[in-house]
C-alpha cells in the first residue's frame, strides 16, 4: 500500500517553466525514478533596458542642484535625502556620471568663488586681525560641513565613477582644492590670515591669553590644504628667529638666564602640542636653542661655571657635613675631573672643604682628650666641625637664647680651640643646628630628631605646661617668621608633639601651646619637619640628665 502511494506521488511531478514579464525564468524539475531531486534557479537580464522618462536627467539634476544650493545657503532641503541619494544612483546607472560630476564641481566652484568677496570688500576687509581670523575660520568650518553633506548625497557617484577614475579627485578633495584655489591662495587673504596667526602667537609669547582652539583650527586648515609649510611655517620660523635673537641679547646677562631658556623651550613644546603642526617641532626647537643658547655658548659656559660652583658647593657641603656622601673617593674623583676641566682656581675652595673636614677630625680627637682631663667631667659629648668661612657656603647668622648647658659647652670648646690657635675668631651658626631629644609620653619613650629652633621651643615645656607665642619668642629669641614656621611644624604637622589652642593650620598671635602628652607614633625615633632637617649638619652637642638627653647641631666658622 505504501509503495503504491509513492509511485502515484512521483507520477504527479513534471517540469514547470514560468515566464515572467521581467525576463526571469524559473526551471523546476524532478527526475522521475531518481532520489535527491534538484532545483535550478536561472536569472536573465532584461532583453531591453527600461527607458528613462523624457527630461528625467534634466529634472533630476535640477532637483539635486536645488539641494546643493540649500546646503550651501544653510536653508532647509525640500527633498528627502534618501530620495536624492537614489536619484544620483539612477543617473550613474544610465552613464550620466561624467556629466553629473562636472555639473557638481561647477556648482561648488561657483559658490566658493562667491565667498572670496566677503574678505575683499568692506566691512570685512577693514576688520582687525582677530576678527578677520574668526571670520575666516567660520567660512572654513561652513565649507567643511557643506562638503560633507554634499558628499553624503553624491556618495554613489564618489564610490563608483570617481573611484574608477584615478585622475579625478574625490568630492572631499575637490572641496579642498576649490577652497585652496579661490580662498586661501588669494594673496591678500592668505597674507592677512598668516599675519593674524603670527600676531596671536606673538601675543601669547608675551604672556597674553589667546584663543588656542581658533589657532588650532586655522593651522589645521592650512595643513589640510597643503599650504602650511609655504604659507605659514617659513614665516613663523623667521619671526621666531627674530624674537629670540633679540631676547637672547637682552637677557643674556641676567642671573636666571638658563631658567628662562628652559621655560621658553617648555612653552614652545606646549605650543606644538596645542596647535602648531607636529612637523614644525624639530625646526622650531632648533631655532630657539640656536638663538638662546648656541649664539651665547661661550658666555654661558663662563657664567654654571659660576652658577655650577655655587650649587655644587652647597650640595657638597650638605653631603660632607651630614655624612651622606656615598664615597669620599668618588667625591675626590669628581673634584679631580673638575680641576682638569675648569682649572685649579675653580676647585681650590672645594678642596679646602675636604681639608676642613679632615682637620676637624683631628681636632675632635684632641678635644675629647682635653675633656677627659677636666677636673669636672661632663656628661656632654660634643662634635665640632671647624670650617673656614671662605671655603663654605655663606649662611646668615642669627642670635638666639641658648640654654645654660649649651652656652657652657660652647665656652669650653672656645677656650680649648683658641688656646691652640690664637688670633682666630669663632662664629656659631644656630640656623643650621639640629638636635635629638629624648621625650617621654603616655605611650612611652621616644626620640625626636628636630632642628635647633624646635629644640629651644620644646625644652621650654620642661619648665611650664603652657606658653603663648609671645612668651616663646621672648624666651628663645627666635625671629618671628622663623618661630611661626617652627611652631607650625610642631603643632600643625603630621607629628604634633604640641597642642595649639585654638586649632588651625596657621599660627596666630594669640595662640597658646602645650605639651601633647597623648602623642603616639609607630616609630621610636621620629623626624619632625624633614625639609628643614635637610640643611647642613655641623656640630653635635649631647646633654644627658636623668630624664632627657638633648642633642644639638651648631655651625662654627
Amino acid at each position: 500500500m505504501a509503495e503504491d502511494i509513492r509511485q502515484d506521488n512521483r507520477a504527479n511531478f513534471s517540469a514547470i517553466t514560468d515566464h515572467n514579464t521581467n525576463g526571469m525564468a524559473r526551471n523546476s524539475s524532478v527526475a522521475s525514478g531518481k532520489t535527491g531531486a534538484s532545483k535550478k534557479l536561472v536569472i536573465k537580464n532584461f532583453k531591453d533596458r527600461p527607458k528613462l522618462a523624457e527630461n528625467y536627467t534634466e529634472d533630476t539634476w535640477l532637483k539635486l542642484r536645488d539641494a546643493v544650493g540649500a546646503i550651501q545657503n544653510s536653508t532647509s532641503i525640500k527633498y528627502n535625502l534618501e530620495e536624492l541619494y537614489q536619484a544620483v544612483e539612477n543617473l550613474c546607472s544610465y552613464k550620466v556620471s561624467p556629466t553629473l560630476y562636472k555639473q557638481l564641481r561647477q556648482v561648488c566652484e561657483d559658490h566658493v568663488q562667491a565667498q572670496i568677496h566677503q574678505f575683499r570688500e568692506y566691512p570685512f576687509f577693514s576688520l582687525d586681525n582677530l576678527s578677520f581670523l574668526k571670520r575666516m575660520n567660520r567660512c572654513w568650518q561652513d565649507h567643511c560641513r557643506q562638503t560633507i553633506m554634499i558628499r553624503s548625497i553624491f556618495l554613489f557617484l564618489d564610490r563608483t565613477y570617481v573611484l574608477q577614475n584615478s585622475l579625478l579627485p574625490s568630492i572631499w578633495d575637490t572641496g579642498l582644492e576649490l577652497f585652496r584655489i579661490h580662498i586661501v591662495n588669494d594673496s591678500a587673504v592668505q597674507k592677512r590670515t598668516v599675519d593674524g596667526i603670527l600676531e596671536q602667537i606673538e601675543l601669547e609669547r608675551n604672556g597674553e591669553t589667546v584663543d588656542r582652539s581658533l589657532l588650532r583650527s586655522l593651522l589645521g586648515m592650512l595643513s589640510d590644504l597643503q599650504v602650511y609649510k609655504d604659507s605659514f611655517e617659513e614665516r613663523f620660523l623667521i619671526e621666531t628667529n627674530r624674537l629670540y635673537a633679540a631676547e637672547g641679547q637682552r637677557l643674556m646677562q641676567e642671573r636666571d638666564y638658563l631658567h628662562h631658556v628652559a621655560h621658553r623651550l617648555e612653552e614652545e613644546n606646549d605650543r606644538i602640542v596645542s596647535y602648531v603642526d607636529q612637523s614644525t617641532q624639530k625646526p622650531l626647537i632648533s631655532c630657539v636653542e640656536k638663538q638662546l643658547l648656541g649664539e651665547h655658548m661661550t658666555s654661558i659656559l663662563q657664567k654654571g661655571k659660576d652658577v655650577f660652583e655655587a650649587f655644587y658647593k652647597k650640595d657638597l657641603a650638605k653631603r660632607l657635613l651630614v655624612g651622606k656622601s656615598a664615597s669620599v673617593d668618588a667625591e675626590k674623583s669628581m673634584l679631580s675631573k673638575l680641576k682638569h676641566e675648569c682649572g685649579a682656581a675653580f676647585t681650590s675652595k672645594l678642596e679646602g672643604m675636604f681639608k676642613d673636614m679632615e682637620l676637624s677630625k683631628d681636632i675632635m680627637i684632641q678635644f675629647k682628650q682635653y675633656m677627659q682631663n677636666q677636673s669636672e667631667p661632663s656628661n656632654i659629648e660634643l662634635t665640632v666641625n671647624i670650617l673656614t668661612m671662605g671655603y663654605w657656603p655663606s649662611y646668615t647668622p642669627m642670635e638666639v637664647h641658648l640654654p645654660t648647658e649649651m652656652v657652657k659647652l660652647q665656652e669650653v670648646f672656645k677656650l680649648f680651640y683658641l688656646g691652640k690657635h690664637s688670633g682666630r675668631k669663632l662664629q656659631w651658626q644656630p640656623t643650621l643646628g639640629h638636635a635629638v631629644l629624648k621625650a617621654e609620653f603616655k605611650e612611652g619613650k621616644k626620640e625626636l630628631q628636630v632642628s635647633l629652633f624646635q629644640t629651644l621651643v620644646l625644652l621650654m615645656f620642661n619648665e611650664e605646661e603652657e606658653f603663648s607665642m609671645e612668651e616663646i619668642r621672648t624666651a628663645t629669641g627666635i625671629e618671628e617668621g622663623e618661630l611661626r614656621r617652627t611652631l607650625q611644624s610642631l603643632a600643625c604637622g603630621k607629628a604634633r608633639v604640641l597642642n595649639k589652642n585654638p586649632r588651625g593650620k596657621d599660627v596666630e598671635d594669640g595662640d597658646r601651646f602645650s605639651f601633647n602628652n597623648d602623642f603616639r607614633h609607630k616609630l621610636f625615633r621620629i623626624k619632625i619637619n624633614q625639609i628643614q632637617m635637610k640643611e647642613t649638619l655641623l656640630i653635635t652637642l649631647v646633654f644627658s640628665s636623668s630624664t632627657y638627653a638633648h642633642t644639638d647641631y651648631l655651625y662654627l666658622t
